[in-house]
């Protein structure tokens, strides 16, 4: 199971020097891959509910734009893989995102994850000019228009919500025939959504027991999907909570092996910080005693 972690791209440590930082850090250490959130704006009021519990992140509090922060990324690592969890297809137009996307996989040398998901923030995907209650069926459009301009020679898209024709479009990105695309969310429509259009699934705050509940109900999308389960890329997204961390090593591996023994491939360890100091003695604390604990389990 390979061990990726989030960059700091939030509040006092939304700066270039502390992003490059840890990035590099991260890397001397060998840390399988480097992740960002995608967030544009924070409306101060809200009808929806975060997944998994209350959106810690103050209106106010200064964040930065994922697509510009893996740009950073992919230009002072060389190694570790580059993911958003997740991007929100709605965001952006498919164009501009698709060439975003595939402008990242140069610089980088192909080493990014394309993270997606359909956002569940109400106010903010309708101010983007989203349509919330369609943004699943804009959602598998925009995937569709991805995989045409990454792929055709001169790709041409007509859909529901976006269409063009014959365009010119490159570069195209370094892995082929894309970027693997994990998709977030365990909805019925996600799933379904994993089955046709994804090479992985990108699970957020379960717990081993909700993950192996949510396997069941994936295995049977992707059968439904004549899609072979085996072909699907597990990951999850992981709150490395100082709670947690304060009940000692073996609780952090016993928790992390048991995802493993599951099948979990790739684990994201978000344990964001307003201290870069504090972000890099987690870091050494995943990689010089978690890690090998949990390679061995």
């Amino acid at each position: 199971m390979q061990i990726g972690c989030h960059l700091p791209n939030q509040g006092p440590l939304a700066t270039g020097e502390s992003l490059v930082t840890f990035a590099r850090e991260a890397e001397k250490r060998d840390i399988a891959s480097l992740w960002v959130s995608d967030h544009v704006i924070f409306p101060r009021t809200t009808s929806g509910s975060y997944p998994g519990g209350r959106f810690p992140h103050p209106p106010d509090k200064p964040y930065l734009e994922p697509v510009t922060v893996l740009s950073a990324a992919a230009v002072v690592t060389t190694r570790a893989r580059l993911g958003a969890s997740v991007f929100i297809l709605g965001h952006r137009h498919p164009i501009v995102m698709a060439k975003m996307l595939a402008s990242i996989d140069a610089l980088s040398n192909g080493r990014l994850i394309c993270g997606v998901g359909v956002g569940w923030w109400k106010e903010e995907l309708e101010m983007l000019g989203v349509p919330f209650d369609r943004r699943g069926r804009q959602a598998d459009e925009i995937l569709r228009a991805f995989k045409a301009l990454w792929t055709m020679d001169n790709p041409s898209f007509a859909g529901e919500f976006f269409r063009f024709r014959e365009l010119g479009f490159a570069p195209k990105p370094v892995q082929k025939p894309h970027p693997p695309i994990w998709v977030g969310g365990d909805s019925p429509g996600a799933f379904r959504r994993v089955a046709m259009f994804g090479d992985g699934w990108h699970a957020t705050s379960k717990t081993p027991a909700e993950f192996r509940e949510a396997l069941d109900r994936l295995r049977r999308a992707a059968e439904m999907a004549s899609r072979r389960f085996e072909t699907i890329e597990l990951s999850l997204r992981f709150g490395l909570r100082d709670d947690l961390i304060a009940q000692g090593p073996q609780a952090v591996i016993d928790l992390l092996a048991a995802y493993k023994r599951l099948g979990l491939t790739h684990i994201l360890l978000e344990f964001r910080r307003d201290d870069l100091g504090r972000m890099l003695e987690i870091l050494d604390f995943v990689t010089t005693t978690i890690r090998p604990a949990v390679d061995a389990a």
